[in-house]
């Protein structure tokens, strides 16, 4: 199975469920963010990275309400992980950044807060809140944290109801062109 497969067949699997506590599907939101991505004209790598930012959500079990979140799920990293077995760091990178980077926004954009969604306010919270001068510090220095930014705002972007990007299939030929393994994939 070719690595667009495996990844058709994970959104196959979850991807029509709501996304936690937003007005699209999980699939609906990655493909708003790859389209943003897109229109933004990013690199292949940073769109397949929107494409997939939330990849982690759909391989790991978690709470479909979003009201049961007691703790972070950590998210990014298990996307990363999972991403990193068919993809470069310029694909993992930003996916397992694009939670700290919504806290860089909140704490070095004074206006980022007030645009996330509701959900993304208490997500935020679970995952530690506004970075720390320290930890702006820390962030800036990683390899794609402004790739983990564009990410981000592609991430908050890919919410809207009602608005129909094109397909999973359109990223077929960036995403086999991207990949690092070829041969079969479990």
């Amino acid at each position: 199975m070719s690595v667009f497969e495996t990844i058709a067949t994970v959104f196959g699997r979850r991807g029509a469920e709501v996304y936690f506590g937003e007005q699209v599907s999980m699939l609906e939101h990655s493909l708003q963010a790859a389209y943003f991505a897109r229109e933004e004209r990013a690199p292949p790598p940073l769109i397949v990275a929107a494409l997939l930012h939330d990849i982690g959500h759909l391989v790991e079990d978690v709470p479909a309400d979003i009201a049961d979140w007691h703790e972070d799920a950590h998210h990014e990293e298990v996307g990363r992980a999972w991403l990193a077995r068919y993809f470069g760091p310029e694909v993992s990178g930003p996916v397992a950044l694009h939670v700290p980077a919504k806290r860089y926004l909140c704490a070095t954009e004074p206006a980022y807060f007030a645009c996330l969604s509701s959900a993304s306010v208490l997500t935020l919270k679970l995952q530690g809140g506004p970075m720390s001068p320290a930890e702006i510090a820390t962030f800036e220095a990683l390899p794609h944290h402004r790739e983990a930014v564009a990410v981000r705002r592609c991430d908050d972007r890919g919410k809207l109801a009602n608005f129909q990007a094109p397909g999973l299939d359109t990223y077929r030929d960036l995403i086999s062109a991207l990949e690092i393994h070829r041969g079969a994939i479990t």
